[in-house]
């Protein structure tokens, strides 16, 4: 059985952004990345609003505060430093009318406890200059806010890991099994061409996104006690008209669903003027991508609150994304799991779990935390 330093499962951004850190700090090492699709990003880390978060919504001391505000800087200069295409677009948080308007002082409030210092909270006269075709009594400006292309991203991180003298990222290969023999991690997989091999390493990052519950389950670990069991949650959008879209400049959010269970349908922009609608979320138990044309009316509802100009003709189903919820729909949020399994007796085993937004936004800073377990 052949055998490398690290593998890690999984080449979304978070995956690679991991073993991109790993390679930095060992540049000897022998890293190898495993992932069952086609390319990178296949799931979660392409089909999603492509945000880079402040870090207000999240709960004091949470890994999501402290792994978002840590990473938001952290990726601002990594794309400057490679040329990543971004926008530090900012993002008002609207009060729709007088009830809504403690809600978004409350997160305004949690966003300084968070570390996030550049918040402002606008009246209506300021929102009308930078907004002037929104319905909103009161704002929080996040300037920090921003957007990037998230694909050119990953092929960055990709392209920094493939330079690696003694790495690979290997697609089409699907891990089917890992054991542990009290001193490696034997990974077993399904290659391109359909047969079986094995592969061998000392540490094991476990970067599975949406099938993530099933790595720790193959070594033991039981999902359900050691809150690492995946639900899906499908969220859908809906693009907005090329001339409507012209009449937004910034991302514009309603205040989040009641105890952050999401984010309400909010209006995200992409870096070619695209403006959509969403996400929505709804949990379900296979992953697929489509869009339910039917949805739109309720889009529709939602968004005309505060887009007055908007008509059901104006918006069209566009994409969907499936993201790894740690909550059933009776639970209350959870926050990520990255954990290094030693207390579990699974030494070089680094587990991540719940891998939602904002990892994206902090997954440089995932990398960071990461790396600095991995002794090679």
């Amino acid at each position: 059985m052949d055998k490398v330093d690290v593998i890690v499962i999984g080449a979304g951004v978070v995956g690679l952004a991991i073993a991109a850190e790993i390679t930095a700090k060992y540049p000897e090492a022998c890293l190898a990345v495993l992932d069952k699709e086609q390319q990178f990003g296949w799931h979660t880390s392409s089909r999603n609003s492509e945000v880079i978060h402040a870090g207000m919504y999240y709960p004091t001391n949470s890994l999501k505060a402290r792994i978002c505000v840590e990473g938001n800087p952290l990726l601002y200069s990594f794309c400057n430093q490679y040329g990543i295409p971004y926008q530090r677009i900012g993002k008002l948080i609207i009060a729709r009318e007088e009830s809504e308007i403690h809600h978004i002082e409350e997160i305004a409030k949690q966003g300084k406890i968070n570390g996030v210092n550049d918040l402002v909270l606008l009246e209506r006269e300021a929102i009308v200059k930078m907004e002037p075709h929104i319905t909103a009594v009161a704002a929080i400006h996040s300037p920090s806010t921003g957007i990037i292309d998230s694909h050119k991203l990953m092929a960055k991180l990709e392209h920094i890991v493939s330079a690696g003298q003694n790495n690979f990222v290997a697609y089409r290969h699907e891990v089917t099994n890992v054991f542990y023999n009290g001193s490696e991690y034997e990974v077993t997989f399904r290659g391109p061409d359909g047969n079986v091999d094995q592969l061998a390493s000392t540490w094991l990052i476990n970067a599975a996104g949406l099938w993530s519950d099933k790595v720790g389950e193959w070594l033991g670990l039981n999902s359900e006690t050691e809150g690492t069991k995946i639900y899906w949650v499908k969220g859908e959008y809906f693009g907005i008209s090329a001339s409507k879209s012209k009449l937004l400049n910034h991302l514009v959010y309603p205040p989040p669903l009641k105890a952050l269970k999401g984010l309400g349908i909010h209006v995200t922009k992409s870096l070619d003027g695209r403006a959509r609608l969403g996400p929505s979320a709804f949990y379900v138990d296979q992953v697929n991508y489509d869009v339910d044309d039917a949805h739109g009316d309720e889009f529709f509802l939602a968004a005309k609150s505060y887009l007055p100009f908007l008509e059901r003709e104006d918006i069209n189903a566009d994409m969907a994304g499936v993201r790894p919820k740690l909550q059933s729909p009776t639970d209350p949020v959870k926050d990520f799991v990255i954990r290094h399994e030693k207390d579990n007796n699974l030494p070089g085993f680094v587990n991540l779990a719940g891998i939602e937004s904002p990892g994206l936004t902090g997954c440089l800073a995932i990398g960071r935390m990461v790396t600095q377990w991995v002794e090679l």
